[in-house]
């Protein structure tokens, strides 16, 4: 990397500000006065809210939120006035652009300058003014360019102040102040990067739906129908607008926004919330509204009816005419009945979306353009599309990722003229093939950056909508979303961890934000490795790279973290750390060590360990705290207030929909006899011995990864026994040489080389105790040209190297074509990305193409196999699939197909089935190595979006495992921090 592209990058995270409450903005507020500044609060001093009643209703209704976030953090609260005539010496003068006239006075007698912003979409500002009208010595003034603007603009300073826009359903406590002062100057944000910027509240049911329930009641005369009404969805409102958000789709599964409470399109309008309905429910108009209303007399929606057709259409004009008044996007097309797929084709699509535009030129506007509409090309309608059926160039094209959060399709240089644009509509929660994930957060923010910077490069900005499933546990991830929608510059691939930071700072102070963010990228980066409703018993190795013990480990180092800092805590400030850090990790965590105990109870029945037993029981004792620990988290915490949240099922999927209740897995139990009987199992085998007629062998060891592996000497009988263990040169080190016996006892086995012969040298472990002995070889290389120390690049371990990405020798770029690295992506540390120019032709390794340089060290010639690891991307680009090409050494660089060019993200297709279940794909190329020693690999870019997670170079030694090998020992690289 450069000096000057070092000092750039370098200078873009000094940009991102340090503060906890304002995440990636100027920092504007103070608890003591400064030149110039303006006293929002000093002492028992509030300066009053002016705010016309000309205004929009959702801004004069923002204004008391804030009023009441200033007495949140002070205790003082502002009085709220609409008379302009008698303004105090110090004001807070809210309003919008054209819709106050103190405002358009302000600007008219240019006291301020809003030219920045009129005109413009959802933009705002803040600015102290001194000696804005007479008998007024100082203002704060917020300015809107819009309804939401001027909205928006309040929640910033609502934000800036101390109030977290979780405070209501994250119960995070606002920070207390005793004084504020706004600095002197002006602080401006917007036009948003996307234009509309929601939520979508889907696969609500049984958590989300059961907590309205039991909290709002049920629908008059639906019986058990939840009331989705104005008291649950004006906090949803409220909320999306503290995010800087404007739209929304409604729950649906047995609801219907418009008919349950009438009182809901309208109270949406006035807050400010653009509605619209899901992909599956044209014009308005909800599923139940079909079901509840023609759908007994006519049977399903079906448009190839033609009797049936007048009858959809009055439906549709009926749902246009009750909400033309209201601030809405209107879906068109139709999928069939209760999203289930059937086809419609696409010749009666295009008759129905001509249709339903007539309706609309009918109620809404003759020139139907100025009308906002979309079309969804979800799943089968994408197909539409791809065979050539097109809508008017008005309509934006709304394209669906693959429900698992890789991105199917994106516009092309000629659909990016369409006036209509394109949006994405996303998914954190998915109820569907190959296994629904619902049950808690398994989305990190480095892939939501991956896949929707993506779409913002491609122009995919009108709008981004994504799927939330029950909404609470995917706070997180909603607000990063909301917030790179809004600002798609500032959130980058290079200050992941910082947004991170700069949230958790927010929500809970300075002190643990660091740690705080390490546990939220962890569990979210673990639950993402293998969603927790696909995990099973043997999901992760039991036996080679220690890997279910690490990942079991490495859960719990987590949950150790978050359990201290939720000690340390204030009172006021634990409910909101448990709901959004501690729980979401304890829960993956005693859910994974669940699955690994009931795997490894199935392997110590296999070797007649005596302990199996007591690993059946632990299994039980782990399903029974997850049942305990959701039970604490619907009934005991926070007073009950979330009861519900965690009724969701998530243990026991056999088929791609859940269980009728959470079910343990099958545990094996044994009956063990009463006399002693030594048994011993190896590091790397299945197998245990005496008994097995293979060769007792542990994985083997070398000088430059200086490894260590464990022998399990167990009890085959119910008592206990002593063993001895003697190895049988000097330079085998065991952890015991001898001991007691009950259960069983673990041996770690590593080499003192400093006395270890030069070369390829074999030893043995012989362990002696009732029922025999058993010899355990143990084999070694301690190279004899190359040491830890001179070691240039990676060394080979056990018949493999493991490379992170982002420890690369050299990166060259070529021009705008670059590897870029992602921080905290994939299954282990980060991820590297090829990035290139929209529309840019594929790279030609040798040419044009940029490349990453592994240098290793192999310790004998012959055949390879390169392994990488790919994120599960997909073919957004018409025409061209995702490539990359590999090469040893001076050898014609190999290109390899990862995605092709026609491939289909869809059920039924076994390879995307396998891809999004591991999270990941691995692509191979073959090659031969002539000498031992040094070599060099390297991995060229071919095409764009391509994000590299894992190498592997198998030798022959590379052993089944989910996560791969841990990386091997590496010394004097360069690493992509330096870029």
């Amino acid at each position: 990397m450069t000096l000057s592209r070092l000092l750039l990058f370098s200078l873009c995270l000094l940009a991102i500000p340090n503060s906890g409450w304002a995440i990636g903005q100027d920092k504007y507020v103070e608890n003591a006065a400064s030149p110039g500044s303006f006293p929002l609060v000093n002492g028992n001093d509030a300066a009053p809210l002016y705010v016309e009643a000309s205004d929009w209703p959702g801004v004069v209704r923002a204004a008391t939120d804030l009023q009441a976030d200033i007495n949140r953090v002070t205790g003082k609260t502002p009085a709220i006035t609409t008379d302009g005539k008698t303004l105090a010496a110090n004001a807070v003068i809210i309003g919008t652009i054209g819709k106050s006239p103190l405002i358009d006075r302000l600007i008219a007698e240019k006291k301020i300058d809003a030219s920045a912003i009129t005109g413009k979409w959802e933009s705002f500002f803040l600015q102290v003014v001194p000696n804005p009208l007479p008998g007024v010595a100082d203002a704060l003034v917020i300015a809107g360019s819009d309804k939401r603007g001027t909205i928006y603009g309040i929640y910033d300073l609502s934000e800036q102040i101390g109030v977290s826009p979780w405070y209501w359903w994250g119960d995070v406590p606002a920070r207390h102040s005793d004084a504020l002062f706004i600095k002197a100057g002006k602080y401006q944000q917007g036009e948003p990067s996307v234009k509309y910027r929601g939520i979508f509240l889907n696969d609500e049911s049984p958590d989300l739906t059961n907590w309205v329930r039991a909290k709002y009641g049920t629908v008059a005369g639906l019986n058990g129908v939840a009331n989705y009404g104005h008291e649950f969805y004006t906090k949803i409102f409220e909320l999306i607008l503290r995010l800087k958000g404007n739209y929304l789709w409604p729950a649906m599964w047995n609801n219907a926004f418009n008919e349950d409470d009438p009182e809901n399109p309208r109270l949406a309008d006035e807050y400010g919330i653009v509605m619209g309905t899901s992909h599956q429910e044209p014009m308005l108009r909800a599923q139940k509204e079909w079901d509840r209303g023609p759908g007994p007399q006519n049977g399903n929606w079906n448009y190839n009816n033609v009797p049936q057709q007048p009858v959809l259409q009055a439906f549709w004009r009926d749902g246009i005419r009750r909400n033309k008044n209201f601030e809405s996007i209107i879906t068109l097309g139709l999928r069939a009945e209760n999203d289930s797929g059937a086809p419609i084709g696409a010749d009666l699509t295009a008759q129905i979306v001509e249709a339903q535009r007539k309706i609309l030129a009918d109620e809404i506007n003759p020139d139907v353009t100025k009308v906002p509409q979309l079309w969804c090309l979800y799943k089968e309608v994408q197909g539409y599309y791809e065979n050539g059926l097109r809508v008017p160039d008005d309509v934006t094209l709304l394209w669906a990722e693959d429900n698992w959060g890789n991105i199917r399709r994106l516009p092309t240089a000629e659909e990016r003229k369409r006036s209509g644009g394109a949006g994405i509509y996303y998914h954190f929660d998915y109820h569907g093939g190959p296994r629904n994930y619902q049950w808690i957060n398994s989305s990190p923010i480095s892939k939501v950056w991956d896949q929707l910077s993506l779409a913002k490069q491609y122009g995919a900005d009108r709008i981004w909508i994504v799927n939330v499933g029950h909404f609470k546990g995917e706070e997180f991830p909603i607000e990063y979303f909301m917030n790179l929608a809004w600002d798609t510059n500032t959130w980058t691939n290079a200050n992941i961890h910082e947004y991170t930071r700069l949230w958790a700072a927010r929500e809970f102070g300075p002190t643990y934000a660091n740690d705080i963010a390490d546990i939220i990228t962890k569990y979210s980066k673990y639950n993402a490795r293998r969603k927790p409703e696909l995990l099973e018993p043997f999901t992760y190795s039991l036996t080679n790279y220690q890997e279910a013990d690490n990942v079991v480990a490495d859960y719990k180092a987590v949950v150790a973290k978050a359990e201290d800092i939720y000690a340390k805590l204030p009172e006021n400030q634990r409910d909101a750390f448990y709901e959004l850090v501690l729980f979401p990790a304890k829960a993956s965590a005693q859910l994974n060590d669940m699955y690994v105990t009931a795997g490894k109870n199935a392997l110590y029945a296999q070797q007649g360990r005596a302990s199996t037993n007591d690993l059946a029981a632990q299994t039980q004792s782990l399903f029974q705290a997850d049942a305990d620990f959701m039970t604490y988290f619907n009934k005991t915490f926070a007073g009950g207030k979330w009861d519900h949240f965690m009724d969701q099922i998530h243990i026991g999927y056999t088929t791609w929909n859940e269980p009728r209740q959470n079910t343990m897995p099958g545990v094996a139990r044994i009956d063990v006899p009463v006399a002693a009987a030594m048994g011993v199992a190896v590091e790397g085998l299945e197998s245990a011995w005496p008994g097995a007629k293979d060769a007792a062998t542990l994985p083997k060891f070398d000088a430059l990864n200086q490894q260590r592996h464990y022998i399990d000497v167990f009890n085959r009988g119910q008592t206990a026994f002593d063993f001895a263990a003697t190895s049988s040169a000097p330079w085998i080190i065991l952890s015991n040489s001898s001991g007691k016996v009950d259960k069983e006892k673990r041996l770690w086995v590593s080499a003192d080389w400093s006395k270890a012969p030069k070369g390829v040298v074999n030893g043995e472990v012989k362990l002696s105790g009732p029922g025999g002995d058993v010899t355990v070889k143990v084999d070694a290389i301690n190279p004899p040209d190359i040491t830890r120390d001179s070691l240039q690049g990676f060394a080979e371990n056990d018949g493999a190297v493991s490379i992170e990405p982002e420890h690369f020798t050299k990166k060259t770029d070529i021009g705008d074509y670059r590897w870029i690295k992602i921080d905290d992506y994939g299954h282990t540390l980060s991820a590297m990305k090829t990035v290139a120019p929209v529309d840019a032709p594929s790279a030609t390794p040798g040419k044009d193409s940029p490349s990453l340089e592994y240098q290793m060290y192999i310790n004998n010639a012959g055949p390879v196999v390169t392994n990488l690891g790919v994120a599960p991307t997909l073919n957004f680009v018409p025409g061209r699939g995702l490539r990359v090409a590999v090469s040893f050494d001076d050898e014609t660089p190999q290109i390899v197909t990862i995605v092709p060019q026609n491939f289909s993200a869809q059920n039924g297709n076994t390879e995307w089935e396998e891809s999004v279940r591991d999270n990941w794909r691995f692509v191979q190329t073959m090659h031969t190595l002539s000498k031992p020693g040094y070599h060099t690999l390297k991995i060229w870019m071919v095409d764009p979006a391509v994000v590299l997670e894992k190498i592997i170079v198998d030798a022959g030694g590379m052993k089944p495992s989910y996560l791969g090998p841990p990386e091997s020992y590496h010394n004097n690289i360069a690493t992509a921090s330096r870029q």
